[in-house]
């Protein structure tokens, strides 16, 4: 929960990626936030050069690469690349397909790394994170009762998405099913996305109404992350010896 919550905060910074261009008028803005802003704008441009370039493979890729726990704005590769999709350049329903496949590809990735060594890289350094050998006992536990339906919404939701295969590889959840639950819940992520880039047009990047609902929504669920911490440091002082 705690390393979500961080990354959590790196991809509400990289939400602002869905703007190439920094807005004007904030006086305040510190040389340091300006920084970020360019750096931000050059994640965003090169996100949209590699599928502008590289076409269904740049979405595929980008989005193995999200499902990979690399925290890259898919509210950026995927409404792109439904604004291709709407000037004739893209199918919109292969686009959403070559996204979900990606996310499962990347899923592979994270989920092999959870499954072959996540356990004794959390039982070796899971103190710092708050987490011990309790906690991947009650992992394993959810995921064989409920993972499949957890996979699922986790598919559905900003930041959790990101990292869900990583616990889901430690805890052995079955390959198939993983993937399967993977699919079904990135599929309607990766098409929803690409349905606003489509019905935008050229306003995918720009249009304010978007970027508000997309706001709050990352602040609804970073601030169910931040619960959830809130909540795992206090039960772990509760139960300090």
């Amino acid at each position: 929960m705690p390393c979500i919550f961080l990354a959590g905060c790196f991809h509400w910074a990289t939400i602002d990626a869905r703007l190439p261009l920094i807005r004007p008028g904030n006086t305040r803005s510190s040389t340091r936030e300006s920084r970020m802003g360019h750096l931000i704008e050059a994640l965003g441009a090169i996100l949209v050069s590699i599928i502008a370039t590289l076409g269904y493979p740049g979405v595929g890729v980008l989005m193995a690469l999200e499902s990979a726990c690399i925290p890259l704005p898919s509210e950026v590769i995927m409404p792109f690349a439904g604004y291709l999709a709407s000037t004739g350049r893209f199918s919109l329903a292969v686009v959403a397909t070559v996204g979900a496949v990606g996310c499962n590809l990347g899923s592979e990735i994270a989920y092999e790394v959870g499954r072959r060594g996540g356990r004794a890289l959390v039982l070796r350094w899971g103190r710092y994170l708050l987490l011990d050998s309790h906690d991947l006992d009650r992992a394993e536990r959810f995921f064989a009762r409920m993972g499949g339906g957890a996979v699922f919404l986790a598919r559905l939701m900003p930041v959790v998405r990101t990292f869900i295969a990583f616990p889901a590889g430690i805890a052995h959840m079955p390959k198939l099913r993983f993937h399967l639950y993977t699919f079904m819940g990135s599929w309607p992520w990766c098409f929803g996305l690409a349905y606003i880039g489509f019905v935008l047009g050229e306003r995918w990047n720009s249009d304010p109404t978007l970027q508000t609902w997309l706001h709050r929504f990352d602040a609804v669920i970073l601030a169910t992350l931040g619960g959830g911490l809130a909540w795992l440091l206090w039960r772990r002082f509760q139960h300090r010896p």
